[in-house]
């Protein structure tokens, strides 16, 4: 995520925290570095312009020139502006006192709108509330298939055009359903076109006057840069945009749109999608990217990635077994999946502070955890609980019925072994050496 930009201000920093004592002069040619940086990155020409002037008159200041670290203060300023330029603040979405909330998914074709209507919906879904879809494309053939498919898969009711001709109508009738059916929130996927024009405009127009949304999201492909932005005016000075979700920010090297977009717009990013998975849909928390633009990490979110995938009963119940010694081949399958349920472990790993930069060129090969969990699967129940019974015959049956070695077989006993014996340690408080479990 923007890991160009991100090497690039992390190399112009690291000059400037060589220097004890800092210079105008040295300041200058540091916002000179940050700005080509900026532009380069595709961020919008006005928003970097005003950036480095907002930091060029902090920096010019009494708080850096006289600082004892002057340097860190400058890194603090840019992670302040950057913070600011990102939005501030976290913008949540609105949820109506009188249910249904209505949600309504606006953008080009190919941006991801669909899929991100239906990942919106999953996560609602996990926090307790009943959401319901609506399809409201009708020209496109299959659409209404294809957010069927979806629903079925995140387990979200669709409710459907049954002859109705006109997207207004269609969710209209949606909208009744919904409070019929004590759905607390509707989400309408609009129609999208390869570009902008005033038959699709129109018909938005028309949705928005039937049903008074609450939101009106802007899903916009974060990878296309500045023509995001512009999608983002138009589709503001046509409908009235309430907000936007930045879809392929995981694959967004650059930067330019989740740095210009609220600058340009006024319209705040409030979701991201970080991936192909119905669950790589996250709020957006503007101090958070700007802290792994920096490559300071962010660990909140990690945090939060892993109280969403381990239950409190069942993390009280996994430490009460390291405790008495009792971890098998079992309990090491759940942490793996886990693992993956938290999402690609080159994101995960990115979000510690340091590790980008240290993992830097490091192939992380997921198939890896894949073929120790397949080792696993092809143990009896006795052999997942007690490892003692893995002699030579169970290790040529096992390799067979996974479809890998004997060597990978001996390799993850190996492996399990030496977290055991790390956890023992840390039951007794001694100094650990953590086992090379990650798979790269």
């Amino acid at each position: 995520m923007l890991e160009s930009l991100s090497e690039r201000l992390e190399g112009i920093f690291k000059g400037l925290r060589s220097r004890g004592y800092l210079r105008p002069e040295d300041i200058e040619a540091t916002l000179r570095e940050v700005r080509l940086a900026l532009l380069e990155a595709d961020v919008n020409f006005r928003v970097v312009k005003g950036f480095v002037g907002r930091i060029r008159e902090r920096a010019a200041g009494q708080e850096v020139l006289q600082s004892l670290s002057p340097a860190q203060q400058v890194i603090k300023i840019v992670k302040e502006e950057l913070t600011e330029l990102l939005g501030g603040s976290q913008a949540r979405l609105t949820l109506s006192p009188n249910p249904p909330t209505v949600f309504m998914m606006v953008g080009l074709h190919g941006s991801g709108k669909t899929t991100t209507a239906a990942k919106l919906a999953l996560m609602y879904r996990r926090q307790g509330r009943r959401p319901m879809l609506v399809a409201l494309d009708l020209r496109r053939p299959a659409a209404e298939e294809q957010l069927r498919t979806l629903g079925a898969q995140v387990d979200v009711p669709v409710a459907l055009a049954e002859g109705l001709r006109e997207p207004a109508q269609v969710a209209q009738k949606a909208l009744k359903e919904a409070r019929a059916g004590g759905r607390d929130i509707l989400i309408m996927d609009t129609a999208g076109r390869l570009h902008v024009d005033e038959a699709l405009m129109r018909e938005l127009r028309q949705i928005r006057e039937a049903c008074a949304p609450h939101e009106v999201l802007l899903v916009a492909d974060a990878m296309t840069g500045q023509e995001a932005v512009n999608i983002a005016q138009r589709f503001d000075q046509e409908v009235g945009l309430t907000g936007v979700v930045l879809t392929k920010m995981d694959g967004d090297a650059r930067g330019g749109a989740a740095l210009s977009i609220k600058a340009v717009t006024g319209k705040p990013i409030k979701l991201i999608g970080v991936g192909e998975k119905l669950e790589a849909l996250e709020p957006f928390h503007p101090e958070r990217l700007a802290s792994r633009v920096l490559g300071m990490g962010d660990v909140l979110t990690l945090i939060e990635k892993a109280q969403s995938a381990y239950e409190e009963q069942e993390a009280e119940r996994l430490a009460k077994r390291l405790l008495r010694e009792e971890f098998t081949f079992e309990d090491l399958r759940e942490q793996l999946r886990k693992l993956r349920q938290m999402g690609p472990l080159e994101n995960l790993l990115g979000m510690i502070p340091g590790m980008g930069k240290a993992l830097k060129g490091v192939q992380v090969d997921e198939k890896e955890l894949v073929k120790v969990e397949a080792i696993i699967n092809s143990m009896t129940p006795e052999e997942r609980r007690n490892h003692n019974l893995l002699n030579s015959s169970r290790k040529r049956r096992i390799a067979m019925g996974s479809g890998t070695s004997v060597a990978d077989v001996n390799r993850v006993l190996k492996q399990y072994l030496q977290m055991r014996q790390m956890l023992k340690a840390l039951k007794k408080g001694r100094g650990l050496r953590l086992p090379k479990i990650l798979p790269f």
